[in-house]
């Protein structure tokens, strides 16, 4: 029941719903005027994903807590919950984590998630060589650079944060190599061959493995749907096969009733003469 369509599509909704309340509360003149009913209207949103997680821990007992989505469900609807006054005043903030119980009940929002959480262990490997790189270039910067542009290269620190924002190419140009090219006319050398490399290369490698393993996700999702499928049509299969064994039976059984009656009909013929 909580599974069917129009269920789910019912709790879509009121998560939608939730999350224009929640930042309707952001605005001063709508909480004047509304702010009574906002309020009410949360708490009865609150109520029933409350009450759908107390159904669904009831069906499902203690196989609810091995589902990740539901263990999610249930952590983000148990810190709305939780007091929001005095050293828990920021719990009140998080209330709109409720908005991303979306992400537990759309099918393909789900399947973006579980490919971002399963490339994790891929991207920690993409993730420390980017740092290395990073680290290695903010040393050779500091060395170049950092006694004529102390406020971007005067530290491993500064230039380290100065590479990290040429890696996102922002201001890159105008902002820092340029100038730092009035005083170091090859300078460009360096930068160009960091860009190159972190941002064209790495930061395409770090989107190859999220895809990948999307990809990977996707496949497992089809290979349970057909599992599942194979499943069930099992049962239907093999109740066929049993019938038909069991018609085969029951012609063996007419069979030999036929042949007996035969063989006493001569007989019969025999002794009325």
């Amino acid at each position: 029941m909580l599974e069917a369509p129009r269920v789910q599509g019912a709790l879509i909704a009121l998560i939608l719903l939730n999350a224009i309340v929640l930042g309707l509360e952001t605005f001063p003149a709508a909480t004047a005027r509304w702010g009574g009913v906002l309020r009410a209207l949360d708490q009865v949103i609150l109520a029933v994903f409350v009450f759908e997680i107390a159904l669904r821990l009831v069906a499902h007992r203690l196989a609810f807590f091995r589902d990740p989505w539901s263990v999610f469900d249930f952590v983000v609807v148990g810190i709305a919950l939780m007091p929001s006054s005095g050293p828990f005043a920021v719990l009140r903030a998080l209330r709109v984590l409720r908005v991303m119980r979306l992400i537990s009940l759309v099918p393909s929002m789900r399947r973006v998630a579980g490919g971002l959480i399963a490339a994790i262990p891929g991207l920690g490997a993409v993730i420390g060589i980017i740092v290395v790189i990073v680290y290695v270039s903010a040393v050779i910067a500091t060395k170049l650079f950092g006694e004529r542009f102390p406020d971007w290269f005067g530290t491993l620190g500064e230039s380290a944060f100065t590479l990290f924002q040429i890696m996102t190419l922002e201001s890159w140009s105008m902002g820092i190599v340029r100038p730092v090219m009035e005083a170091f006319p090859y300078a460009w050398i360096f930068f160009v061959s960091y860009i190159l490399i972190s941002t064209f290369t790495m930061l395409n490698l770090f989107i190859a493995v999220v895809v990948n393993a999307m990809q990977a996700e996707h496949a497992r999702e089809i290979e349970a749907a057909q599992a599942q499928d194979a499943k069930a049509g099992a049962a239907p299969q093999q109740a066929v096969h049993a019938e038909l064994c069991a018609l085969r039976d029951e012609l063996r059984a007419l069979r030999a009733v036929l042949t007996q009656q035969a063989s006493v009909t001569p007989k019969t013929a025999q002794a009325d003469r």
